[in-house]
């Protein structure tokens, strides 16, 4: 019997891989991405990522978005009644799981399973491998055909001038000891471009680095579009 989930969709490499993979289990079924979006900049919320850009994603792995719009600020009220809207929606549609994109951080894992703890939606995580595995998971992804623009850069752990850099095998190679080359620990954020699970790539180009409270982030605006700001 095929299960039907959705993907906890960030726009970055590890939700794209997740995809990809998921869709290689004929036992599944992806039913859409689930994207959590900042109202005050139409953007994912952390990346930063513009929704445009989520969409074309979502277009070259032809599968609907499921919007969850935040205010900003939101407080935990606020997220958890959107949240609980969107899993009546997901029951409603025979979906039984949520499936995350997280590597090996115990506390983020386990703040997931509270929150749909009792709800009839599963947390899965099938890409869990330990803080020893991501080594491994990097190089799969970029020999699978992964391949990722650096949209923000936590500046205490990462030299800011990787910012806009693509994610693949050299870049991972030329990480700093100590830095985990699926950057999981949150010392960068991207936006995929290409993945087995998309149809064609999503190009983009890149604008003018800003940055807030120690993270630097970089516009992104599809190719062939204005350049971004």
């Amino acid at each position: 019997m095929t299960r039907r989930i959705l993907v906890a969709w960030s726009s970055g490499k590890d939700s794209a891989w997740l995809l990809s993979q998921l869709r290689a289990d004929p036992g599944i079924e992806v039913a859409g991405l689930l994207t959590t979006f900042n109202a005050a900049h139409d953007a994912v919320a952390m990346h930063e990522v513009p929704r445009s850009l989520v969409m074309a994603q979502a277009a070259a792995a032809d599968l609907p978005v499921w919007p969850v719009e935040l205010p900003w600020p939101c407080s935990n009220d606020v997220y958890a009644a959107r949240m609980a809207a969107v899993v009546q929606r997901a029951l409603a549609a025979g979906i039984t799981a949520v499936a995350f994109g997280d590597l090996f951080l115990a506390d983020v894992r386990a703040w997931r399973e509270q929150q749909l703890a009792g709800s009839g939606l599963e947390a899965l995580f099938p890409l869990w491998c330990g803080e020893d595995g991501t080594a491994a998971l990097a190089s799969a992804m970029c020999a699978g055909g992964l391949r990722a623009v650096l949209t923000c850069i936590d500046t205490r752990q990462l030299d800011a001038a990787r910012l806009g850099q693509t994610y693949d095998g050299d870049f991972v190679a030329a990480l700093p000891t100590g830095i985990d080359p699926c950057g999981e620990r949150g010392e960068f954020h991207t936006f995929c471009t290409a993945a087995p699970c998309f149809a064609h790539p999503v190009e983009v180009v890149t604008g003018r680095p800003w940055e807030r409270d120690g993270f630097v982030y970089c516009p992104l605006a599809a190719a062939g579009l204005p350049h971004p700001g």
